[in-house]
């Protein structure tokens, strides 16, 4: 991890010579760096990337390594385990207090596919592709949240098809359906990315991460209603309990930036 610019934390998945892919040694480590720079209050975004030519390839197929914590288990236990491994990245992803941007640089395989849905926003490299491989090595292309991420994403027939098909989807598809905000040439792609976190980490924290709260509360809501009195609740909490927006106001009024304190 590293702090290209002040308020962002930039993530590297870094073993390019084998095009990132998940071994334990790597994912374990990503999902500490997720969690610490969550709870490192000087880091206002996060961006995702990975080293080399591609984000991730998905499951390490050459040496995977032990998942921790499986000594005196069987192996129904120790895959399950593994695949807690796997899950907690995912989850720490969604959980992170700020913003998180996938810079995605190349192909993201399997799991590498995931982790890119998984991140509140995407922003892929001319480079780049998207692949649920799990359905083309005999397993399902369901995993570490795809089937849940990627029909709300793009809609349930693309889904579904990208998904049975095993097929792949270049950048440019991928933006024309919805799939990453927007494609950029490669040379360009951590500066885009790298603006985008700088943009949201002017703006208030706790509006900030309230709004990254409502969003994912919201593909889970039972109704517009129930949803509608989520957000009512969190605009008055930073509404009555800080004055950012009396400060935005009077930046407005003043042609300078406002300075938000929650």
């Amino acid at each position: 991890m590293d702090r290209p610019r002040k308020g962002i934390a930039r993530i590297t998945l870094n073993r390019p010579d084998r095009m990132n892919a998940m071994a334990f040694d790597v994912m374990v480590p990503l999902r500490d760096a997720i969690e610490n720079a969550s709870a490192d209050n000087d880091v206002r975004a996060i961006v995702l990337t990975g080293a080399g030519e591609g984000f991730c390839s998905g499951a390490d197929l050459t040496d995977p390594g032990p998942p921790p914590g499986i000594a005196g288990l069987t192996l129904p236990s120790i895959a399950r385990r593994a695949m807690e491994v796997l899950d907690r990245v995912v989850l720490a992803l969604r959980q992170a207090h700020q913003p998180v941007i996938a810079a995605v640089n190349g192909p993201a395989i399997g799991g590498g596919f995931c982790l890119a849905m998984a991140a509140d926003v995407r922003i892929a490299a001319e480079s780049a592709v998207f692949r649920a491989a799990g359905i083309t090595n005999g397993l399902t292309a369901a995993e570490l949240g795809l089937s849940y991420l990627l029909p709300r994403a793009i809609g349930s027939s693309r889904a579904f098809e990208i998904m049975l098909s095993g097929r792949d989807v270049d950048s440019g598809e991928a933006e024309r359906i919805g799939l990453v905000s927007r494609t950029v040439p490669g040379d360009d792609l951590l500066t885009v990315a790298e603006d985008l976190a700088e943009r949201t980490a002017s703006f208030s924290r706790l509006g900030t991460e309230m709004t990254k709260r409502l969003l994912w509360s919201s593909l889970d809501a039972a109704s517009l209603q129930s949803h509608m009195e989520q957000e009512t609740y969190a605009q008055l909490l930073v509404r009555l309990t800080t004055r950012n927006f009396d400060e935005a106001v009077r930046a407005r009024r003043e042609s300078r930036p406002p300075v938000y304190d929650d």
